[in-house]
């Protein structure tokens, strides 16, 4: 297999961009400089051997690993004859394009530089966040976490149960009285709703109270088994019949279940307290769209909405 110029370009367009803060929290357990891609054969005993020179400037294998890591699985495990000679073109191309923008005191355009800044205050603050997310998120914490927020304690209830969803209250009302009259749920559910599921007789299967629309699940979980509304529901899709089929306790998550939440939920808590911790003795000032200091009795508006008819914002 061939690998163009092109296709190396390619790839380094796809790693010369800075990370999102979001990607740099799911990131944060990447392990650290120093391990080497897999399949990739290191050319020296060294602990950081020179891989690429150029114009003096030298690139190290610790440059090739950090390239690495930002790539997709695919290519990560593309065979070491095939990754290690992309990674090193990749570098030597960034290197030759930075000393010519340079040679050209692009560094000093207005433009460049407020980049260049705010891509390295994106570094520091993706490094500060990593470190105060990286020990919440080990197997260990989490397993903590899981023991003390999960385990033992009862599930969540469920119910299973089906719907029918219709435009209008009308409609809804009409349903009902079929329904009241004798009508079979799963068949007016297959004739008249609108919501996908209809084709199924309407089927939802299990669902917890905050799977669902708050108005809907109040209602749902208000029915015991067989039970239908008697009055139509209201949500942003239309008016909803809904029937009760079964109910239950669920069991609480395995660990493995459970783990993507509780991964999740570390890393928000993790950022948190660290910007809680960054505003404690912050001197911070706000400011109006026009530069004018904020007063208590503004209220905060997208720029150019307009003006109720009162004269206030809507």
């Amino acid at each position: 297999m061939r690998i163009s110029r092109f296709s190396t370009l390619m790839l380094g367009s796809a790693l010369g961009v800075a990370l999102p803060l979001s990607l740099a929290f799911a990131q944060a357990t990447t392990p650290p400089p120093g391990t080497v891609p897999p399949g990739v054969t290191v050319p020296s005993a060294k602990p950081d051997p020179v891989v690429a020179r150029v114009n003096g400037r030298e690139e190290h294998l610790s440059d090739l690993e950090n390239l690495a890591q930002n790539l997709p699985e695919q290519l990560r495990n593309m065979p070491p004859n095939m990754l290690y000679p992309i990674l090193i073109d990749q570098i030597i191309d960034r290197d030759l394009l930075v000393q010519r923008a340079r040679k050209e005191k692009l560094q000093n355009d207005p433009i460049v530089k407020r980049e260049m800044d705010d891509a390295a205050d994106m570094a520091l603050q993706n490094a500060l966040i990593n470190r105060a997310v990286a020990p919440a998120i080990t197997d260990q914490a989490l397993q903590a976490a899981y023991q003390k927020e999960i385990a033992g304690k009862p599930g969540e209830e469920e119910v299973h149960a089906r719907h029918i969803l219709v435009p209008t209250e009308a409609a809804a009302d009409n349903v009902i009285k079929e329904l009241q009259g004798g009508a079979d749920f799963a068949a007016l559910a297959k004739k008249d709703s609108t919501d996908p599921a209809g084709a199924n007789g309407g089927d939802l299967g299990w669902f917890k109270k905050s799977d669902m629309l708050p108005e809907f699940s109040d209602a749902a979980f208000a029915l015991k088994p067989g039970q239908f509304t008697t009055k139509p529901v209201h949500t942003r899709y239309g008016w909803h019949v809904i029937q009760v089929i079964e109910r239950r306790t669920a069991p609480p998550p395995t660990f493995a279940e459970a783990r993507d939440q509780l991964r999740q939920k570390a890393i928000q808590d993790a950022v948190q307290k660290e910007i809680e911790e960054a505003r404690k003795g912050a001197e911070i000032e706000r400011f109006n769209l026009d530069g004018s200091p904020v007063r208590a009795t503004d209220q905060a508006e997208p720029p150019g909405s307009p003006p109720a008819a009162d004269g206030k914002a809507q």
